[in-house]
C-alpha cells in the first residue's frame, strides 16, 4: 500500500510539473498511468512546447524563437546589468576605460594579468588572439569585465581567480588544461559577489572547472561549454563552511558535454537550473548535499553508462547534529536514455521569483538541444562598437 501510495504521489507531481510547462502529452500518459489505463507513449521523446509564449514571474518567460540575451551584443557594455537570475546586478567595468591586452605573456604591459590586478574598474578587450599561458592564478580584482568577443583568446596552465571581489563579467573565453593542486578554470572564492561567466569553453583542468565556495553569491553561469572533466562545477566545498548557506547561482543553457560529474554538486545554497543540457556523465548529473535547494527547470538530461541524473549525499553541517541531504525540484524537465530523476522535498525548494522577477525559459525538446550545442562556449563574434545604447543598432 505504502509503494502504491508513492507511486501516486510521484505521479501527481509529474502532472504538476507538465501543467506548468504545458506539456500535455505527457499528462494525458500520466493520467491513463494512474487510472490504470496504461501509458500512452508520446511519439516524440520530448514534450511539446507551449503553443504560446508564456510571461509569468511563477516560471520566467518562454521564448522559443528569441532565446536570452538578444541584444547584450549591440555595443560593448551591453553585457553590464544584462545577465539573467542571480547575477542579474553584475556591472563589470561599466565605469571604467577600455584597457586593451596586446600581449600574451604571462605579465608585463599590455597584458591580461596586468589589467586584471588594476585597483581601478576596467572593460578589458583584446586585440590579438591567441594563446595565454599562466604560470599562476590570474588574480581578477573587482569591477573588470574580461571581454573576449572578437578574438580567440585560450588561457591554459592555471585558471583565473576571484577572491573579496565583485562586479566581475567573463565573457566569452577558452579556458583549458590547467594544471596543478586547487587549480579550477574559474575559482571564486571567498566572499565574492555579482558575477556573470558568459560563453566560455572550460575543460582539462586538474580540479574544477568552474568553482564557488566560501560565502561566494549571486552569480550566474550562461551559455558554458564543458568537456573533457571529471568534478566540473562544486558549489560549496565543505559541510564545516556554515557561511555558505548565502550562496545563490543561476546555471542556464550550459552544454555539460560527457562531464563525468558535478553539473553541479552544492551543498548549503540555492541553485537555479534551467535549459541547460546535460549528457553522458559517469556518476551522476547534479548532486544536492547538505541543506542544498536545487530547481531544475526544463533540462535535458540524457544518460550515458549511468542512469541516475539526481544524486543526494547526507552530510552533517557543522552547527548541527545530525546528517542531511537536500532537495531537488524538478519542472518540465526530460530524460533521455533511461536517466532517471527521483525528486526528494521538492516543496523545500526555493522560489526563484522571490529573487528575480523574470528570466527566459524555453521548453526542453529537440530544438533546445540544438540550440544549446550551438550557443554554448566560446563563439566567433565581432567585437561591438563601444558606443551608449541610444546610439547603437537596438
Amino acid at each position: 500500500m505504502r509503494d502504491k501510495q508513492w507511486s501516486v504521489k510521484q505521479g501527481v507531481l509529474k502532472i504538476l510539473s507538465w501543467v506548468c510547462a504545458g506539456y500535455r502529452e505527457e499528462i494525458y500518459s500520466e493520467v491513463n498511468l494512474l487510472c490504470g489505463l496504461g501509458r500512452r507513449r508520446p511519439s516524440n521523446p520530448f514534450p511539446a512546447p507551449p503553443s504560446k509564449p508564456q510571461d509569468q514571474n511563477a516560471s520566467g518567460a518562454a521564448t522559443m524563437e528569441v532565446g536570452p540575451y538578444t541584444k547584450v551584443d549591440t555595443h560593448l557594455r551591453g553585457l553590464a546589468h544584462a545577465a539573467e537570475g542571480f547575477g542579474h546586478s553584475a556591472k563589470g567595468g561599466l565605469d571604467g576605460e577600455i584597457y586593451h591586452v596586446t600581449s600574451l605573456a604571462d605579465d608585463g604591459p599590455g597584458t591580461l594579468r596586468n589589467g586584471c590586478r588594476s585597483e581601478q574598474p576596467l572593460w578589458i578587450v583584446f586585440d590579438v588572439s591567441g594563446t595565454i599561458t599562466l604560470s599562476s592564478y590570474c588574480r581578477v580584482r573587482s569591477w573588470k569585465t574580461i571581454d573576449g568577443r572578437g578574438q580567440c583568446i585560450r588561457i591554459t596552465g592555471k585558471g583565473l581567480q576571484l577572491k573579496d571581489c565583485e562586479h566581475v563579467i567573463i565573457c566569452n573565453l577558452i579556458l583549458d588544461g590547467g594544471r596543478g593542486h586547487d587549480i579550477d578554470g574559474i575559482q571564486m572564492k571567498p566572499n565574492v559577489k555579482h558575477v556573470w561567466v558568459d560563453r566560455c569553453s572550460i575543460s582539462d583542468f586538474d580540479d574544477g572547472c568552474i568553482d564557488i565556495t566560501r560565502a561566494s553569491t549571486d552569480i550566474t553561469v550562461s551559455r558554458c561549454h564543458f568537456s573533457n572533466h571529471d568534478k566540473t562545477m562544486l558549489i560549496g566545498a565543505d559541510p564545516k563552511h556554515v557561511d555558505d548557506r548565502c550562496i545563490r547561482v543561476t546555471i542556464h543553457h550550459c552544454f555539460f558535454d560527457g562531464t563525468k560529474q558535478r553539473h553541479p554538486r552544492l551543498r548549503f545554497g540555492k541553485v537555479h537550473l534551467y535549459n541547460n543540457y546535460t549528457r553522458g556523465w559517469t556518476v551522476y548529473a547534479i548532486c544536492a548535499s547538505v541543506e542544498a535547494q536545487i530547481l531544475s527547470q526544463c533540462c535535458i538530461y540524457e544518460a550515458g553508462s549511468k542512469l541516475k541524473a539526481f544524486e543526494y549525499y547526507p552530510e552533517k553541517a557543522g552547527d548541527t547534529g545530525y546528517e542531511s541531504a537536500g532537495s531537488i525540484r524538478s519542472e518540465g524537465d526530460v530524460f533521455l536514455k533511461g536517466a532517471q530523476g527521483r525528486v526528494d522535498n521538492p516543496d523545500q525548494v526555493f522560489q526563484p521569483q522571490k529573487f528575480y522577477s523574470s528570466w527566459t525559459l524555453e521548453g526542453a525538446n529537440d530544438a533546445l538541444m540544438k540550440k544549446v550545442k550551438s550557443i554554448a562556449g566560446w563563439q566567433k563574434i565581432l567585437r561591438p562598437p563601444d558606443v551608449t545604447p541610444a546610439h547603437s543598432s537596438s
